[in-house]
């Protein structure tokens, strides 16, 4: 078994610190156009040859950004799906807690529509990987999951946009509910 090697504490945090200014930014401007090398690095604090010791360009570290949210969010998942001493309900629940803490991140991304399309990919493989696992017989009905991955993604962002007001436990009853009635 091969042991990774363990990143440098100046890397991660310049990391976090270009990904913090990033956010800042665009929850100035939600231009993505408007983001730049110069701007990114003086909001963090750094200069543009720390930038370019990370990343290639600005896109790249959206890119980055966007695949370290959605790892973080299948990892939770995997970890929500192996929890037998929880209901479907009490996964739900905890999913959407975790994507409460999120949420200021979420906003964000939401406005950048390849973070949504893979948030539908990544949902999808999921409900496709569930329903192959469930003891049920069910048909190969690829239009329900593409509704049901659809649904949840609107759900999901229209609760980060609109509807933080409701509880994440709220929300878990709604989808539960939505599903199986």
């Amino acid at each position: 078994m091969s042991t990774s090697k363990k990143e440098d504490p100046r890397t991660v945090r310049s990391r976090e610190m270009f990904k913090n200014a990033v956010f800042s930014l665009l929850c100035e401007n939600p231009s993505i156009s408007s983001l730049t090398v110069q701007k990114v690095a003086t909001t963090a604090g750094l200069n543009r040859t720390t930038f370019y010791l990370h990343y290639q360009d600005i896109q790249d570290l959206l890119d980055q950004i966007t695949n370290e949210i959605l790892n973080e969010l299948s990892n939770k998942i995997v970890d929500l799906i192996h929890a037998k001493d929880l209901s479907e309900k009490q996964k739900l629940t905890q999913l959407l807690d975790y994507l409460y803490i999120h949420r200021n991140y979420l906003f964000i991304l939401f406005k950048m529509n390849q973070f949504e399309e893979q948030l539908f990919l990544f949902l999808k493989q999921l409900i496709e990987t569930r329903r192959e696992n469930t003891k049920k017989d069910l048909p190969d009905d690829y239009v329900a999951v593409d509704i049901k991955t659809a649904s949840l993604v609107g759900i999901i962002m229209w609760w980060i946009r609109n509807g933080l007001h409701f509880s994440s436990d709220y929300i878990a009853n709604q989808i539960y509910f939505m599903y199986k009635g």
